[in-house]
């Protein structure tokens, strides 16, 4: 394996911590709430804290890489990330725990602006797509495992499952009794640290940034947020980050209040699942976009979610499970699709606009946190209905998406004759 393939292999990592720290605030949320004793207005502002530095860092860290370079963002990223996860370490409260999911979201938002750029140049233009298809499935797959790590690991701790392995044992060691969830947070840092020796000893290639990968300079901000299409684009990236986030982090907690459900059981395996089938989702879209309109298949996925969700919400247990997971798939196309048409809607600055966008992901901030503070004055159930809002909006850029350029469709039987070729 020669050098470069050593380095993609290291951001395909990278890619898989994003992921599984990203993700498993989910599965994790109702412990967190039964350990500190929170309403779920309090039990919001966790993902608030995390999503919130993702809206923040996503424009600066464009920034912070033309400026510095690829290796010392990284490094930068990961401090950050250590420096959040350490904290909680040594003092587990609440408070803390919202200053540390800050920190580390801002590391994993530079680590999401970081890669991609760095994967290109060290995978090479030729093999840049399918590393791109490569790490989508590195990332559906770390947050396909999160829930179910998160899971035996409590076993592990609470004594449900006995281990007599010194690293569980030295957990419980350092691990407050009230909060054997927490001891994730001690197995970040050390991933973190690792990965901080790692970068600092790899020589990776400069990473120059394409005209819409570079953040652009203020007179292009303000051009572009005169053109309401922007705004409007950005309000499709805040609902959708705000549903998928919405579903994720409040999906379990939904099951446990409303039948039954552990967390640390049924709960957690259907987290894993809705990101295990949105992954898969993903990967079918490839295909599903070479065929139809990218507007239509907006359309139809968006329809599907509504379906879904509304059987989740009112259907009895294991129906309530499966749309819950099946949730995943149906909204798994859409942040592709609508990044896609907003770029294809206008004919510059798209390093800018791109930063626009990526500020969307603050909708994973807000929208948790309606839904939470909804749901301590009209319960979860009817809170959780916001989602309907955010997901007509989505259905409703299938119809009013003008992109200037549209995506290339061929037939069923081109795009066999396509795929016959490439074997």
């Amino acid at each position: 394996m020669n050098k470069n393939n050593w380095i993609v292999l290291l951001i395909l990592c990278i890619w898989f911590v994003i992921s599984f720290v990203t993700n498993i605030l989910g599965p994790m949320l109702p412990m967190i709430i039964d350990s500190f004793g929170l309403s779920l207005t309090l039990a919001a502002f966790l993902p608030f804290s995390f999503f919130l530095a993702y809206g923040i860092m996503s424009i600066p860290a464009g920034m912070i890489i033309e400026r510095f370079g690829g290796k010392i963002s990284l490094l930068i990223a990961f401090s950050l990330a250590f420096l959040g996860a350490g904290l909680f370490v040594m003092f587990p409260t609440y408070s803390i725990v919202l200053t540390s999911l800050f920190a580390i979201g801002l590391g994993m938002a530079m680590l999401q602006v970081i890669i991609l750029p760095l994967m290109r140049e060290a995978g090479g233009e030729k093999k840049y797509a399918f590393n791109q298809v490569l790490a989508q499935i590195v990332f559906g797959a770390a947050s396909f495992m999160s829930p179910f790590v998160l899971a035996g690991l409590m076993r592990k701790l609470t004594g449900e499952d006995p281990a007599n392995d010194f690293f569980i044992r030295f957990l419980k060691g350092i691990t407050p009794e009230s909060l054997p969830w927490s001891s994730l947070y001690f197995i970040f840092t050390i991933v973190f640290v690792i990965m901080l020796v790692v970068i600092s000893y790899v020589k990776f290639p400069k990473v120059e940034l394409k005209e819409d990968e570079k953040a652009g300079t203020v007179q292009n901000y303000k051009e572009l947020l005169k053109q309401k299409q922007v705004i409007f684009y950005f309000l499709g990236i805040i609902a959708y980050v705000g549903t998928e986030q919405g579903l994720a982090n409040w999906m379990s907690l939904f099951l446990n209040m409303y039948h039954g459900v552990s967390p640390e059981g049924a709960g957690a395996t259907t987290v894993a699942w809705f990101w295990g089938l949105m992954s898969i989702g993903c990967l079918l879209g490839l295909v599903i976009v070479k065929l139809i309109d990218s507007k239509l298949m907006l359309r139809i996925f968006s329809m599907i979610a509504i379906l879904n969700l509304s059987i989740a919400l009112f259907g009895p247990t294991q129906v309530a499970i499966i749309a819950f997971a099946c949730c995943g798939f149906s909204i798994s196309i859409m942040f592709s699709v609508i990044f896609a048409l907003a770029l294809n809607s206008v004919d510059k600055h798209h390093g800018a606009f791109s930063g626009i966008l990526c500020t969307g992901i603050f909708g994973g901030a807000l929208i948790p946190f309606i839904i939470g503070g909804l749901g301590d004055l009209i319960g979860l159930r009817y809170s959780m209905f916001f989602l309907f809002i955010t997901l007509g909006y989505i259905l409703s850029i299938s119809y009013w998406a003008k992109p200037l350029v549209k995506n290339e469709t061929v037939s069923l039987k081109e795009l066999l004759k396509q795929l016959n070729r490439t074997k």
